[in-house]
Protein backbone atom coordinates (compact mmCIF):
# COMPACT_ATOMS: atom_id res chain seq x y z
CA UNK A 1 0.00 0.00 0.00
CA UNK A 2 1.10 3.68 -1.38
CA UNK A 3 1.88 6.03 1.74
CA UNK A 4 -0.75 8.08 2.39
CA UNK A 5 -1.31 11.98 3.38
CA UNK A 6 -2.99 12.40 6.96
CA UNK A 7 -5.65 14.20 4.97
CA UNK A 8 -6.27 11.03 2.46
CA UNK A 9 -5.94 8.77 5.11
CA UNK A 10 -8.97 10.22 6.87
CA UNK A 11 -11.12 10.50 3.79
CA UNK A 12 -10.13 7.04 2.97
CA UNK A 13 -11.75 6.13 7.17
CA UNK A 14 -14.38 8.18 6.35
CA UNK A 15 -15.94 6.63 3.08
CA UNK A 16 -15.78 3.41 4.30
CA UNK A 17 -17.66 4.19 7.43
CA UNK A 18 -20.17 6.02 5.25
CA UNK A 19 -20.83 2.28 3.74
CA UNK A 20 -21.62 1.37 7.34
CA UNK A 21 -23.52 4.08 7.55
CA UNK A 22 -25.58 3.40 4.36
CA UNK A 23 -25.63 -0.84 6.09
CA UNK A 24 -27.63 0.64 9.30
CA UNK A 25 -30.18 2.88 7.26
CA UNK A 26 -30.95 -0.26 4.95
CA UNK A 27 -31.17 -2.95 7.53
CA UNK A 28 -32.90 -0.43 10.48
CA UNK A 29 -34.61 1.86 8.38
CA UNK A 30 -37.50 -1.09 7.37
CA UNK A 31 -38.35 -1.03 11.49
CA UNK A 32 -39.70 2.32 11.64
CA UNK A 33 -41.53 2.04 7.72
CA UNK A 34 -43.14 -0.85 8.45
CA UNK A 35 -46.92 0.40 8.66
CA UNK A 36 -46.03 2.48 5.25
CA UNK A 37 -44.85 -0.72 3.98
CA UNK A 38 -47.63 -2.82 4.82
CA UNK A 39 -50.29 -0.14 3.46
CA UNK A 40 -48.62 0.35 0.22
CA UNK A 41 -47.59 -2.98 -0.86
CA UNK A 42 -50.45 -4.88 1.27
CA UNK A 43 -53.48 -3.16 0.71
CA UNK A 44 -56.52 -5.77 0.67
CA UNK A 45 -54.71 -7.10 3.94
CA UNK A 46 -53.90 -3.77 5.55
CA UNK A 47 -57.74 -2.82 4.99
CA UNK A 48 -58.63 -6.42 6.54
CA UNK A 49 -56.44 -6.17 10.06
CA UNK A 50 -53.47 -3.42 9.95
CA UNK A 51 -51.77 -5.56 12.69
CA UNK A 52 -52.10 -8.89 10.34
CA UNK A 53 -50.18 -7.26 7.19
CA UNK A 54 -47.52 -5.35 9.41
CA UNK A 55 -46.94 -8.49 10.34
CA UNK A 56 -46.66 -9.72 7.02
CA UNK A 57 -44.32 -6.67 5.89
CA UNK A 58 -41.65 -7.60 8.54
CA UNK A 59 -40.86 -10.38 6.33
CA UNK A 60 -38.88 -7.43 4.47
CA UNK A 61 -36.34 -7.44 7.88
CA UNK A 62 -36.40 -10.97 7.91
CA UNK A 63 -35.91 -11.81 4.46
CA UNK A 64 -32.95 -8.67 4.33
CA UNK A 65 -31.27 -11.27 7.94
CA UNK A 66 -31.93 -14.35 5.78
CA UNK A 67 -29.46 -12.52 2.55
CA UNK A 68 -26.35 -11.42 5.10
CA UNK A 69 -26.70 -15.33 6.62
CA UNK A 70 -26.16 -17.05 3.30
CA UNK A 71 -23.99 -14.15 1.55
CA UNK A 72 -21.86 -13.46 4.57
CA UNK A 73 -19.46 -16.66 4.87
CA UNK A 74 -20.21 -17.53 1.11
CA UNK A 75 -18.45 -14.17 -0.13
CA UNK A 76 -16.00 -14.47 2.94
CA UNK A 77 -15.42 -18.15 1.46
CA UNK A 78 -14.96 -17.34 -2.38
CA UNK A 79 -13.05 -13.77 -2.15
CA UNK A 80 -10.90 -15.04 0.12
CA UNK A 81 -7.95 -14.42 -2.17
CA UNK A 82 -9.26 -11.19 -3.56
CA UNK A 83 -7.94 -7.45 -2.87
CA UNK A 84 -10.20 -5.91 -0.45
CA UNK A 85 -10.56 -2.72 -1.92
CA UNK A 86 -11.91 -4.38 -5.13
CA UNK A 87 -13.92 -6.37 -3.23
CA UNK A 88 -15.58 -3.76 -1.51
CA UNK A 89 -16.48 -1.67 -4.50
CA UNK A 90 -17.95 -5.17 -5.45
CA UNK A 91 -20.12 -5.49 -2.77
CA UNK A 92 -21.26 -1.84 -2.90
CA UNK A 93 -22.34 -2.25 -6.60
CA UNK A 94 -24.54 -4.85 -5.20
CA UNK A 95 -26.02 -2.71 -2.62
CA UNK A 96 -26.91 -0.12 -5.27
CA UNK A 97 -28.64 -2.82 -7.27
CA UNK A 98 -30.17 -4.33 -4.84
CA UNK A 99 -31.63 -1.48 -2.74
CA UNK A 100 -32.56 0.08 -5.81
CA UNK A 101 -34.41 -2.63 -7.19
CA UNK A 102 -36.02 -2.84 -3.74
CA UNK A 103 -37.32 0.84 -4.17
CA UNK A 104 -38.27 0.02 -7.45
CA UNK A 105 -40.24 -3.47 -7.83
CA UNK A 106 -43.99 -3.44 -8.42
CA UNK A 107 -45.20 -6.26 -5.42
CA UNK A 108 -44.14 -7.23 -2.61
CA UNK A 109 -42.53 -10.78 -3.68
CA UNK A 110 -39.81 -8.57 -5.96
CA UNK A 111 -39.33 -6.12 -3.16
CA UNK A 112 -38.69 -8.86 -0.89
CA UNK A 113 -36.06 -10.82 -4.00
CA UNK A 114 -34.41 -6.73 -4.01
CA UNK A 115 -33.68 -6.63 -0.27
CA UNK A 116 -32.56 -10.01 -0.35
CA UNK A 117 -30.33 -9.36 -3.08
CA UNK A 118 -28.85 -6.37 -1.67
CA UNK A 119 -28.41 -8.43 2.17
CA UNK A 120 -25.62 -10.48 0.43
CA UNK A 121 -23.04 -8.18 0.45
CA UNK A 122 -23.82 -6.96 4.18
CA UNK A 123 -21.63 -9.19 6.09
CA UNK A 124 -18.57 -9.47 3.82
CA UNK A 125 -18.73 -5.45 3.86
CA UNK A 126 -18.26 -5.39 7.42
CA UNK A 127 -15.41 -7.88 7.32
CA UNK A 128 -13.56 -6.62 4.41
CA UNK A 129 -14.12 -2.86 5.05
CA UNK A 130 -13.08 -3.27 8.95
CA UNK A 131 -9.53 -4.67 7.59
CA UNK A 132 -9.05 -2.24 4.80
CA UNK A 133 -9.68 0.34 7.59
CA UNK A 134 -6.82 -1.57 10.08
CA UNK A 135 -4.55 -1.61 7.25
CA UNK A 136 -4.89 2.30 6.02
CA UNK A 137 -4.33 3.23 10.34
CA UNK A 138 -1.58 0.61 10.46
CA UNK A 139 -0.19 -2.39 12.52
CA UNK A 140 -2.06 -2.84 15.41
CA UNK A 141 -5.02 -0.83 14.80
CA UNK A 142 -7.83 -3.81 13.40
CA UNK A 143 -10.17 -2.97 16.86
CA UNK A 144 -10.14 0.83 15.45
CA UNK A 145 -10.41 -0.19 11.75
CA UNK A 146 -13.51 -2.20 12.73
CA UNK A 147 -15.07 0.40 15.33
CA UNK A 148 -14.57 3.44 12.66
CA UNK A 149 -17.00 1.20 10.06
CA UNK A 150 -19.31 0.11 13.05
CA UNK A 151 -18.63 3.81 13.80
CA UNK A 152 -20.60 4.20 11.10
CA UNK A 153 -23.67 1.80 11.49
CA UNK A 154 -24.58 3.42 14.75
CA UNK A 155 -24.52 7.41 13.07
CA UNK A 156 -27.64 5.92 11.06
CA UNK A 157 -29.36 4.80 13.94
CA UNK A 158 -28.61 8.62 16.13
CA UNK A 159 -29.11 10.57 12.63
CA UNK A 160 -30.02 8.55 9.69
CA UNK A 161 -32.73 6.12 10.27
CA UNK A 162 -34.90 8.68 12.18
CA UNK A 163 -34.63 11.06 8.87
CA UNK A 164 -35.07 8.53 6.52
CA UNK A 165 -38.13 7.25 8.07
CA UNK A 166 -39.64 10.59 8.32
CA UNK A 167 -38.55 10.73 4.62
CA UNK A 168 -40.55 7.82 3.96
CA UNK A 169 -43.50 8.47 6.14
CA UNK A 170 -43.78 11.89 4.18
CA UNK A 171 -42.86 11.21 0.37
CA UNK A 172 -43.71 7.18 0.53
CA UNK A 173 -40.85 4.26 1.40
CA UNK A 174 -39.52 3.92 -1.91
CA UNK A 175 -38.25 7.45 -1.98
CA UNK A 176 -36.66 7.12 1.24
CA UNK A 177 -34.87 3.82 -0.15
CA UNK A 178 -33.93 5.18 -3.31
CA UNK A 179 -32.35 8.28 -0.78
CA UNK A 180 -30.03 4.32 0.59
CA UNK A 181 -29.46 3.67 -2.60
CA UNK A 182 -28.26 7.23 -3.54
CA UNK A 183 -25.91 7.01 0.07
CA UNK A 184 -24.59 3.64 -1.31
CA UNK A 185 -23.67 5.28 -4.84
CA UNK A 186 -22.03 7.97 -3.04
CA UNK A 187 -19.58 5.88 -1.00
CA UNK A 188 -18.95 3.51 -3.98
CA UNK A 189 -17.03 7.06 -5.61
CA UNK A 190 -15.82 8.05 -2.19
CA UNK A 191 -13.74 4.56 -1.81
CA UNK A 192 -12.69 4.71 -5.40
CA UNK A 193 -11.38 8.25 -4.99
CA UNK A 194 -9.94 7.89 -1.36
CA UNK A 195 -9.10 4.11 -0.37
CA UNK A 196 -5.79 2.47 -1.88
CA UNK A 197 -5.50 -0.88 -3.07
CA UNK A 198 -4.86 -3.48 -0.73
CA UNK A 199 -3.35 -6.66 -1.56
CA UNK A 200 -5.55 -9.80 -0.23
CA UNK A 201 -4.30 -11.70 2.84
CA UNK A 202 -1.32 -13.94 2.41
CA UNK A 203 -2.20 -17.41 2.04
CA UNK A 204 -6.11 -17.05 2.03
CA UNK A 205 -8.03 -19.25 0.52
CA UNK A 206 -11.64 -20.80 0.60
CA UNK A 207 -10.46 -23.77 2.58
CA UNK A 208 -8.55 -21.53 4.79
CA UNK A 209 -11.24 -19.72 5.21
CA UNK A 210 -13.80 -22.40 5.90
CA UNK A 211 -11.50 -23.66 8.64
CA UNK A 212 -13.59 -21.35 11.07
CA UNK A 213 -16.18 -23.85 10.65
CA UNK A 214 -14.40 -26.53 12.26
CA UNK A 215 -14.14 -25.66 15.99
CA UNK A 216 -17.55 -26.49 17.93
CA UNK A 217 -17.04 -23.18 20.09
CA UNK A 218 -17.02 -21.26 16.96
CA UNK A 219 -20.66 -22.54 16.39
CA UNK A 220 -21.40 -22.10 20.57
CA UNK A 221 -20.23 -18.45 20.10
CA UNK A 222 -22.28 -17.49 16.82
CA UNK A 223 -25.82 -19.21 18.61
CA UNK A 224 -25.01 -17.14 21.69
CA UNK A 225 -25.09 -14.05 19.20
CA UNK A 226 -28.02 -15.28 17.25
CA UNK A 227 -30.26 -16.04 20.25
CA UNK A 228 -28.84 -13.82 23.04
CA UNK A 229 -29.28 -10.70 20.73
CA UNK A 230 -32.66 -11.13 18.91
CA UNK A 231 -34.49 -10.16 21.91
CA UNK A 232 -33.05 -6.62 21.12
CA UNK A 233 -34.77 -7.15 17.65
CA UNK A 234 -38.53 -8.32 19.29
CA UNK A 235 -38.60 -4.77 20.05
CA UNK A 236 -36.86 -2.96 17.76
CA UNK A 237 -38.80 -4.61 14.77
CA UNK A 238 -42.05 -3.29 16.21
CA UNK A 239 -40.94 0.25 17.41
CA UNK A 240 -43.44 2.08 15.38
CA UNK A 241 -46.94 0.32 15.90
CA UNK A 242 -45.80 0.22 19.39
CA UNK A 243 -45.58 3.88 19.52
CA UNK A 244 -48.80 4.83 17.25
CA UNK A 245 -50.79 1.93 18.79
CA UNK A 246 -49.90 1.26 22.43
CA UNK A 247 -48.31 4.15 23.36
CA UNK A 248 -50.81 6.57 21.60
CA UNK A 249 -48.47 9.07 19.99
CA UNK A 250 -48.06 10.11 16.46
CA UNK A 251 -46.82 8.66 13.44
CA UNK A 252 -44.67 11.48 13.61
CA UNK A 253 -43.14 10.87 16.98
CA UNK A 254 -41.55 7.17 15.52
CA UNK A 255 -38.07 9.04 14.26
CA UNK A 256 -37.90 10.38 17.69
CA UNK A 257 -37.85 6.81 19.00
CA UNK A 258 -35.54 5.53 17.23
CA UNK A 259 -33.21 8.49 17.20
CA UNK A 260 -33.27 8.36 20.96
CA UNK A 261 -32.83 4.29 20.27
CA UNK A 262 -29.94 4.58 18.07
CA UNK A 263 -28.34 7.05 20.61
CA UNK A 264 -28.62 4.59 23.54
CA UNK A 265 -26.90 1.86 20.42
CA UNK A 266 -24.22 4.73 20.42
CA UNK A 267 -23.45 4.91 24.03
CA UNK A 268 -23.45 1.38 24.35
CA UNK A 269 -21.13 0.21 21.53
CA UNK A 270 -18.72 3.06 23.35
CA UNK A 271 -18.68 1.59 26.60
CA UNK A 272 -19.14 -2.13 25.10
CA UNK A 273 -15.60 -1.62 23.94
CA UNK A 274 -13.87 -0.45 26.77
CA UNK A 275 -15.50 -3.33 28.97
CA UNK A 276 -14.72 -6.02 26.77
CA UNK A 277 -11.05 -4.91 26.31
CA UNK A 278 -11.06 -4.73 30.30
CA UNK A 279 -12.77 -8.24 31.04
CA UNK A 280 -14.61 -9.97 28.36
CA UNK A 281 -16.06 -12.61 30.38
CA UNK A 282 -18.04 -9.88 32.39
CA UNK A 283 -18.93 -7.80 29.84
CA UNK A 284 -20.80 -10.42 28.52
CA UNK A 285 -22.83 -11.33 31.43
CA UNK A 286 -23.48 -7.65 32.33
CA UNK A 287 -24.58 -6.86 28.65
CA UNK A 288 -27.03 -10.04 29.14
CA UNK A 289 -28.64 -9.00 31.95
CA UNK A 290 -29.02 -5.70 30.87
CA UNK A 291 -30.87 -6.75 27.90
CA UNK A 292 -33.00 -8.66 29.70
CA UNK A 293 -33.54 -5.82 32.49
CA UNK A 294 -33.93 -3.02 29.52
CA UNK A 295 -36.29 -5.37 27.84
CA UNK A 296 -38.61 -5.62 30.56
CA UNK A 297 -38.46 -2.05 31.26
CA UNK A 298 -39.89 -1.40 27.76
CA UNK A 299 -42.46 -4.46 28.04
CA UNK A 300 -43.77 -2.81 31.79
CA UNK A 301 -43.87 0.50 30.55
CA UNK A 302 -43.53 1.42 26.72
CA UNK A 303 -47.56 2.61 27.19
CA UNK A 304 -46.60 5.50 28.86
CA UNK A 305 -44.28 7.90 26.79
CA UNK A 306 -42.14 8.41 29.20
CA UNK A 307 -41.56 5.01 29.68
CA UNK A 308 -41.54 4.51 26.06
CA UNK A 309 -38.04 6.68 25.22
CA UNK A 310 -36.58 5.89 28.37
CA UNK A 311 -37.23 1.68 27.43
CA UNK A 312 -35.83 2.60 23.89
CA UNK A 313 -32.87 4.08 25.28
CA UNK A 314 -32.07 1.13 27.03
CA UNK A 315 -32.80 -1.34 25.18
CA UNK A 316 -30.42 0.36 22.33
CA UNK A 317 -27.71 0.47 25.08
CA UNK A 318 -27.41 -2.58 26.64
CA UNK A 319 -28.31 -4.00 22.69
CA UNK A 320 -24.22 -2.51 21.52
CA UNK A 321 -22.81 -2.72 24.96
CA UNK A 322 -22.22 -6.55 24.14
CA UNK A 323 -21.47 -7.19 20.48
CA UNK A 324 -17.63 -6.27 21.00
CA UNK A 325 -17.64 -8.65 23.08
CA UNK A 326 -19.49 -11.52 21.21
CA UNK A 327 -17.50 -10.40 18.54
CA UNK A 328 -14.19 -10.46 20.53
CA UNK A 329 -15.09 -14.00 21.69
CA UNK A 330 -15.89 -15.31 17.77
CA UNK A 331 -12.76 -13.93 16.04
CA UNK A 332 -10.79 -15.49 18.87
CA UNK A 333 -12.42 -19.03 18.11
CA UNK A 334 -11.50 -18.79 14.49
CA UNK A 335 -7.73 -17.15 14.87
CA UNK A 336 -6.59 -16.69 11.38
CA UNK A 337 -9.54 -16.53 9.56
CA UNK A 338 -10.41 -12.60 10.53
CA UNK A 339 -12.27 -11.82 7.31
CA UNK A 340 -14.92 -15.62 8.14
CA UNK A 341 -15.01 -14.76 11.58
CA UNK A 342 -16.04 -11.21 10.76
CA UNK A 343 -18.88 -12.59 8.23
CA UNK A 344 -19.82 -15.33 10.59
CA UNK A 345 -20.65 -12.75 13.21
CA UNK A 346 -22.39 -10.77 11.13
CA UNK A 347 -24.62 -14.03 10.15
CA UNK A 348 -25.63 -14.67 13.89
CA UNK A 349 -26.67 -11.12 14.27
CA UNK A 350 -28.78 -11.10 11.27
CA UNK A 351 -30.36 -14.43 12.54
CA UNK A 352 -30.91 -12.84 15.63
CA UNK A 353 -32.20 -9.97 12.86
CA UNK A 354 -34.90 -12.54 11.38
CA UNK A 355 -35.86 -14.86 14.85
CA UNK A 356 -36.82 -11.34 16.25
CA UNK A 357 -39.01 -10.14 13.39
CA UNK A 358 -40.49 -13.23 12.75
CA UNK A 359 -41.19 -14.48 16.36
CA UNK A 360 -42.56 -10.74 17.19
CA UNK A 361 -44.31 -10.91 13.65
CA UNK A 362 -45.95 -14.25 14.44
CA UNK A 363 -47.13 -13.08 18.21
CA UNK A 364 -48.90 -9.85 17.03
CA UNK A 365 -50.23 -12.18 13.90
CA UNK A 366 -51.87 -14.22 16.54
CA UNK A 367 -53.93 -11.69 18.45
CA UNK A 368 -51.49 -11.18 21.20
CA UNK A 369 -50.73 -7.13 20.77
CA UNK A 370 -47.68 -5.27 19.87
CA UNK A 371 -46.66 -5.87 23.29
CA UNK A 372 -46.05 -9.40 23.02
CA UNK A 373 -43.34 -8.77 20.63
CA UNK A 374 -41.48 -7.34 23.77
CA UNK A 375 -42.13 -9.87 25.92
CA UNK A 376 -40.73 -12.67 23.28
CA UNK A 377 -37.71 -10.54 23.83
CA UNK A 378 -37.57 -11.37 27.28
CA UNK A 379 -37.42 -14.96 26.96
CA UNK A 380 -35.02 -14.94 23.81
CA UNK A 381 -32.89 -12.95 26.63
CA UNK A 382 -32.82 -15.36 28.90
CA UNK A 383 -31.97 -18.06 26.68
CA UNK A 384 -29.06 -15.77 25.34
CA UNK A 385 -28.17 -15.65 29.16
CA UNK A 386 -27.86 -19.46 29.54
CA UNK A 387 -26.16 -19.97 26.07
CA UNK A 388 -23.76 -17.66 27.21
CA UNK A 389 -23.02 -18.98 30.64
CA UNK A 390 -21.96 -22.16 29.21
CA UNK A 391 -20.22 -20.96 26.59
CA UNK A 392 -17.97 -19.19 29.26
CA UNK A 393 -17.72 -22.17 31.42
CA UNK A 394 -16.65 -24.54 27.99
CA UNK A 395 -13.92 -21.47 27.69
CA UNK A 396 -12.98 -21.50 31.11
CA UNK A 397 -12.37 -25.18 31.32
CA UNK A 398 -10.09 -24.99 27.88
CA UNK A 399 -8.47 -22.35 29.11
CA UNK A 400 -7.39 -24.49 32.07
CA UNK A 401 -6.69 -27.47 30.03
CA UNK A 402 -4.35 -25.20 28.02
CA UNK A 403 -2.20 -23.97 30.92
CA UNK A 404 -1.63 -27.60 32.12
CA UNK A 405 -0.33 -29.27 29.11
CA UNK A 406 1.96 -26.06 28.91
CA UNK A 407 2.82 -26.01 32.39
CA UNK A 408 6.89 -27.10 32.88
CA UNK A 409 6.76 -29.97 35.79
CA UNK A 410 9.21 -28.54 38.45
Amino acid sequence: MDTLTAGRRWAALLALSLGGFGLGLTEFAAMGLLPEIARDLLPDAYARSAPDAVATAGWMITIYALGVVVGAPTIAALTARAPRRRLVLGLLALFVVGTTASALAPTFELVLAGRFVAALAHGAYFGAAGILAATILGPGNHGKGVAIVIGGLTAANLLGVPLITALGQQQGWRIAYLAVAAVFAATLLAVLATVPAVAAAPGGSPRAELRAFRSPHVWLVALVVAIGTSGFFTVNSYVAPVTTEVTGLSAGTVPWVMAVMGLGMTVGIAFGGVAADRNLRRSVLLGFVGLLASAGFFALTAANPAGLFIGAFLVGAASLFIVPALQAQLIAAAPGTQLMGAAVNQSSLNIANGIGAALGGAAIAAGWGYMASAWIGVALTVVGLLLALLSLRIQTRSEAVAEDRTAVPV
